[in-house]
Order: C-alpha cells, then structure tokens, then sequence
C-alpha cells in the first residue's frame, strides 16, 4: 500500500494513500475465508462452506470489512514510519478524504493527533507567594459555641408560646393535592426547625405564630423541578397540627464537650478542641485562598509560560462543547440570528477557540506536572471521594459512582482530583519555605 507520512508539527500528524484494489481484495479473501470456518450454511457442514458462498452471501459486509482492515493496517504502518509510540497517539485518527476511483482503488487522508511532549522549564519560579492564613481567638470560640449548639439536646420549652423562627416544632401533617392525599406527604410527630429551609418554599414561614394543638392548612406549590414529577409545580394544601414546642438546651464549653467533640481522643480537654478547631478553620481558610486564587494565578502562568504544539482533534472537541454551552445560554432571538447568519457561528468559534486552547493547554501541563512531582490518584481515591460526598448530601454512594461511571465521568473527576493534588503540594512548598 502507498502512503506518505508526515508530521504537521510535534502533536500532529498526516497521512495521504491511495488503498489499491489488490489490497482490498486480498483483505476479502483473509476475510471470507475466517468467517467460512464459522458459518452454518444449509447443505453445508460445518467449517466446509466454500469461501465463493461466503462472499455471494456477504459481499457487501465483507467490502466494508477489508476496507475498514485497510484502514487500520494504513494507520498502523504510518505510525510506526513515524516512530511514534501508538500509546501517545490521541482518540481515533479522523479521515479527512476517502475517495473510491473509477478502477476501484480508494483515495485517503487521514489526520491524528499525537501527545505532545512538554518542557516545564523551571516551573516552580512560577509559584506565586504563599502566607499562612491567620485565625484569631474570637473564630475559634464561635465555631466552638456553633459546634456545642448543633450537639445540645433538644428540650421542651418551659412556658407554652406561640411558635417563631429558630424553634423546632413537633408536628402532624398530611399532604393533599387537588384534595387527594399523595405518597410520602403524611407523618406524625415530625420535628421540624422553623427556618431550616429544609421543607418547600413558603410551608415554615407560613407555620410561625401556631400555638400549641392547632390545626392549620398551609398552602405552598412545589417547585417546578420537584424530584416528584406527579408534584412538580402543582399546589398542595398541608394540614399541620402543632404538638409541642422545642429549643436546644444551652451547651457549656467544657472538657465533656471536647471529649464528646474528639470520641478517639480520652483525653482531649476544652484547649485541646480549640487547637483541634484553629487547625481546621486555618486549613478552611488556606483552601479556599488556594482554590479561588493561587491555583488559578499559577495555572495563569503556566499556561502563559509554557510553549508546545497542541493536538488539533483535542482542541476541536474542546471548541464544541463550549460552542454547545454558549449556544445553549442564548435567547430565542440570538439563536434565530445565528440560523440565518452561519458568519455569526463562525464569529462565536473565533470568541470561544482561545479559551479552549488555553484549557487543553492546562490539561497537558497539569499532567506533566503530576509526572514531574510523581504525584498520582488511584481509582481506589476516586471512588473513595465520591463515596464521601454521596454520604455527605444524603444520596446512595452506589448509585453515585454508578452514575458517573455509566456517564464516563471518572476520567474527567480523577483529572480534576489530580490537578488539585500537584498544585497543592507546590503551593504548600512555598508555604514551607
């Protein structure tokens, strides 16, 4: 098979060939003659059919079979005249031209992308100046006192009042829509705290001002992206029937509430708490300085820094997903714009390819960073994570993973993990220094 080979530049590649007849035809016979061992053809025994019944019954098939085996040898045979390691080649190669000629030889040209080589250069001059968070006294005491009202006990008030905003209420209540009760809108003596935001828009607001064993319709409309879609946007009337009144008890910042506070530690006093809570309120603080401004300043220079060819294929996939997102925020009339006009999506391309660029850019940058820093994120991590904040809002941590997984999310989400890990470690370098 003629071909020529070449590299566009370091992360791109080009092949031009012409697939003769005589190729495709020996193809066929490889073909015809493996799926003739397998066939069961009526008056035929098993493995005997001829491979001219073969090809009468799946000529068509077994074109397109020795065409696409062609194709697959071609790329082969180019890669390896390149001297490219197959594992560096990026997605699928895209053919460009595939054309069939009057003597049934086939004209192609296929571009692939190749994974770029990068030089860091010394990258860690680029890391921006990093101070220790400071946390006073007084933070540490408030998030002590939030700790100790969130663990007290609730207590029974000591004087029937009406009902106001930071109580817990112990109510009845049962759901109706359109005056027929519906599943899971019915309980008994269900402690709520009015103001929690826990319950539809308008139902503990509406409760404020009860007094004990009365009875109230509360009147609220689910919203419209309501998880019950038989809900979803209708009215319902909640008949609620106030049994008592509760307050947290009043916590003291002693021993007992550290010991309560830190289970695995006996020992632990109201000072080893507070040191415990500066630990963790520094660590809040320093996080959040990285994530909204020292990670994104250094990637920023990274990325400004740090010269390399980038793979077409990539940046063309990246283009389109925020081609997609921007046309998808577009009102009814900008859309119709676009339809008539295809210089407006070309102009939007333009708007939308040198952010792209720059985020295929940090990509390969970031993951030559975790190279260079031997920094890693199993699939055991990955899991881990999403198994943790699953639990932490309430949702199946099974499902969870299953979800992204069926999505092809986890690729992205160990990347993203990865990403954070390296640059944390180099910010916490200069932290030590």
């Amino acid at each position: 098979m003629e071909f020529n080979a070449t590299k566009v530049n370091s992360a791109n590649a080009n092949v031009v060939a012409t697939i003769t007849t005589e190729v495709i035809a020996k193809n066929l016979d490889k073909i015809a003659k493996q799926l003739s061992k397998t066939m069961n053809v009526s008056g035929f025994r098993k493995g005997k059919v001829p491979v001219a019944v073969v090809k009468q019954m799946h000529g068509e098939r077994l074109d397109q079979d020795a065409q696409a085996e062609a194709l697959r040898t071609l790329f082969a045979d180019a890669i390896k005249d390149l001297g490219i390691n197959p594992q560096d080649v990026i997605g699928e190669p895209a053919v460009s031209k595939y054309e069939k000629k009057e003597d049934g030889s086939i004209e192609v040209e296929v571009n692939f992308s190749i994974k770029p080589s990068i030089d860091l250069g010394d990258y860690k001059a680029l890391i921006p100046a990093v101070k220790e968070a400071e946390v006073t006294d007084k933070e540490v005491e408030e998030r002590i006192s939030e700790m100790a009202k969130r663990s007290a006990p609730l207590e029974k008030i000591a004087r029937k009042r009406a009902l106001k905003e930071g109580d817990f209420a112990v109510i009845d209540f049962e759901g109706f829509v359109d005056g027929v009760p519906f599943d899971g809108g019915k309980a008994e003596k269900y402690t709520l705290e009015v103001g929690s935001g826990s319950f539809i828009p308008g139902f503990e607001e509406q409760m404020i001002g009860m007094k004990y064993d009365e009875t109230k319709d509360v009147v609220v409309t689910f919203p419209a992206e309501y998880q019950a879609k038989n809900l979803a946007g209708k009215e319902a009337t909640f008949k609620v029937t106030l049994h008592e009144i509760q307050q947290k008890a009043e916590a003291e910042l002693n021993d007992d509430l550290a010991k309560k506070m830190l289970p695995n530690d006996k020992e632990a006093t109201i000072d080893t708490l507070k040191e415990k809570v500066k630990e963790q309120l520094k660590s809040e603080k320093m996080s959040k300085v990285y994530n909204d401004e020292l990670k994104p300043a250094y990637l920023e220079a990274l990325v400004k820094a740090i010269s390399f060819d980038l793979p077409s294929s990539v940046v063309e996939q990246e283009v389109n997903v925020a081609l997609n997102n921007e046309i998808r925020a577009m009102s009814e009339e900008a859309l119709n714009k676009l339809r008539e006009d295809k210089n407006e999506i070309e102009a939007l391309r333009a708007k939308v390819t040198p952010d792209a660029q720059n985020s295929v850019k940090a990509t390969f940058i970031i993951d030559a960073l975790a190279k260079a820093e031997n920094v890693d994120v199993s699939d055991q991590e990955v899991t881990q994570t999403l198994y943790y904040e699953a639990m932490m809002m309430g949702q199946n941590p099974q499902e969870v993973v299953k979800f992204y997984s069926e999505k092809g999310y986890l690729p992205a989400i160990k990347m993203s993990m990865i990403e954070d890990k390296v640059i944390t470690k180099l910010l916490d370098s200069k932290l030590n220094k």
